[in-house]
């Protein structure tokens, strides 16, 4: 017998996005992309005329604003048929067309910000102060006016446009590896029955109670990858070469220095964060002896997830909403009313795995649309968390459109990813208070555990790694498959300490297995500084502080209308200083010594 995944058709309409809220039908679609199309000409007929006067410049931005806002709801609706099933040529199709959309958008708008430049940010100013339509602006231009080293001319910028998406092809071949052509060995359980692999199953596999189920998953996971581990490490290579080209186009030190200055991100945020992480690496280390211990034998990197309890908490998809609306309570009856009506009436979640559907989670939407949710739902208390985190992310979205205009709405990765954690701390600090049997207690910290053990412990690593081939390829060195399997694998290792038997093959082929984090320049940073941003803020909450609630709420509604770390210290978290990383340990800690206790109880 063959445990299958099924086909996108079987899946009930109700579990599935709503696509159609956006556009009722593909023809509609097409008609608004030919629409915005053939309103390009006239975005372009504004060139060298920005310097005019504020009425000028106010239409300009009030046309560039109508465009993009229809180019973006272009690309959700486009991506939304192909995240689910990633064999469907006609939705590539689309996503093709959505994305020559945005290019041909983004080179004609490219003379805006070389021209907003050279009007002067004190003529700019004066500006926003005669035209209303200017006013909301203000932050806009000055953001721009320090990135003023960084934007070329209108012509190079024009160019930067125009190739920005072929130079997106490694992204999109490595997506289309790991989603549509790899093929997985059946794994298999003690009893003989045979698993199939999937994106969407793979992770329900490895923290499955069997060890010989765990183990077949993991190993032929891995194998799948390696198996064509040439190709993927070319399309890394690539991307890496790109990002460093960028960085010298546009005259940044470095990829590092390219990817974090735009968004006001000092580099002493990632360096603090990579030397935090070395630092604390004894937390990890405990935690492993404390895994090889109740396991009684070699623990192996497949057994890092094996449940700690032989009774492992199911639950449905139902009861996960109603958890996580009761977790997110603190916030209030709006937030929480907002989001049971996205949950049960609106349809933003794509909810169960099918054959073909990407891997991983996200949330995606832009002004106009709802925020919609992907994932892979499996019954388990690792499925609560994952959609408690998108919801973060959503409701982050949908508090930001709600209350700001268009030019603020994206707010960034660097805030994005302390609101998906915020709601996975509020969750699991309402579930240990709510569930009280020790299986349930262990169950909870095993999700927390498992959340640590991706944010504060892969992604550090990831990062390590992401900055290390970055500097290699500046200093004109060569990336191959073998030489970036080794670091992985090394990097792992040290993590990993005594307590762990490492396969440094299949470890080292980690890197592999993210086909959309390491190709976001410097990304994968912010999964470890937002789990850190979100537990402060979180304890704040918790412990009752004074209008804890409040700057929250008003966090989420800032999107970039601020600078990201000002935007966080009005919240109430200093990402300037280490302390709030140091204090995220001191959270790791915690679990793995409430774990031990519980552990050590008959």
């Amino acid at each position: 017998m063959t445990q299958r995944v099924p086909e996108r058709a079987e899946i009930a309409r109700e579990q599935t996005w709503d696509a159609e809220s956006i556009f009722a039908s593909e023809a509609a679609w097409a008609e608004t992309l030919a629409n915005t199309a053939s309103r390009i000409a006239d975005l372009e007929a504004f060139r060298g005329r920005l310097s005019s006067d504020p009425t000028t410049l106010a239409d300009y931005l009030t046309l560039a604003e109508e465009l993009l806002r229809n180019a973006g709801r272009v690309g959700v609706y486009a991506r939304m048929f192909y995240a689910v099933n990633t064999q469907d040529q006609a939705a590539r199709a689309r996503i093709e067309r959505a994305n020559a959309l945005t290019v041909r958008l983004s080179a004609a708008n490219a003379f805006g910000e070389p021209e907003l430049l050279a009007i002067g940010a004190e003529t700019l100013t004066r500006w926003t102060a005669e035209e209303p339509r200017l006013s909301s602006y203000a932050h806009h231009f000055a953001r721009l006016a320090r990135r003023a080293a960084h934007v070329r001319s209108s012509e190079v910028e024009e160019l930067l446009s125009q190739v920005s998406e072929p130079l997106e092809s490694a992204a999109a071949t490595h997506g289309i590896i790991a989603n549509a052509d790899l093929r997985f060995a059946l794994a298999h359980d003690s009893d003989g029955t045979e698993h199939e692999i999937a994106q969407g199953t793979i992770n329900a596999l490895i923290t499955h109670p069997d060890p010989q189920l765990r183990r077949t998953a993991w190993e032929h996971y891995a194998d799948a990858h390696l198996a064509l581990k040439n190709s993927i490490a070319n399309c890394l290579a690539t991307e890496v070469k790109k990002n460093v080209f960028l960085a010298r186009a546009r005259r940044y030190h470095s990829a590092l220095d390219s990817a974090l200055k735009p968004k006001f991100i000092p580099l002493e945020v990632y360096h603090n964060l990579i030397s935090s992480f070395q630092q604390h690496l004894p937390i990890w280390h405990r935690y492993w002896r404390l895994r090889q211990r109740l396991l009684g034998r070699p623990l192996h990197v497949y057994d890092s997830k094996a449940p700690l309890t032989s009774s492992p908490l199911k639950v449905p998809y139902s009861q996960a909403i109603e958890w996580i609306c009761a977790g997110m309570a603190p916030l209030g009856s709006e937030y929480v009313s907002v989001m049971r009506r996205g949950l049960t009436q609106q349809r933003w979640v794509d909810v169960y795995p099918s054959r073909g559907k990407r891997a991983g989670a996200f949330s995606m939407g832009v002004p106009g649309t709802y925020p919609f949710i992907m994932m892979s739902y499996n019954n388990d208390i690792f499925g609560v968390s994952t959609l408690a985190h998108e919801l973060g992310h959503s409701m982050h979205s949908f508090y930001t459109c709600a209350n700001q205009p268009y030019v603020y709405t994206n707010y960034g990765l660097f805030l994005a990813e302390v609101a998906s954690n915020f709601n996975q701390a509020l969750v699991r600090a309402h579930l240990l208070e709510a569930l009280r049997s020790r299986d349930e207690q262990i169950s909870v910290l095993e999700e927390a555990m498992a959340n640590f053990h991706r944010y504060f412990f892969i992604m550090p690593t990831l990062a390590r790694f992401e900055l290390a081939i970055h500097q290699q390829v500046e200093d004109g060195g060569a990336l191959t498959a073998d030489s970036m399997i080794a670091l992985m694998a090394d990097l792992f290792a040290e993590g990993y300490g005594d307590s762990v038997v490492v396969d440094r093959e299949r470890v080292g082929s980690v890197w592999m297995q993210f086909a959309t984090h390491l190709y976001a320049n410097f990304y994968v940073y912010q999964y470890a500084t937002g789990i850190a941003a979100a537990h402060a803020l979180a304890s704040d909450l918790l412990a009752g502080q004074p209008a804890a609630t409040e700057r929250y709420l008003h966090f989420l509604k800032a999107g970039s209308s601020r600078y990201p770390l000002e935007t966080l210290q009005l919240a109430g978290v200093d990402m300037s200083s280490t302390a709030p990383i140091e204090a995220g340990f001191g959270v790791l800690d915690g679990y793995v010594s409430r774990l031990e206790q519980l552990l050590a109880e008959p």
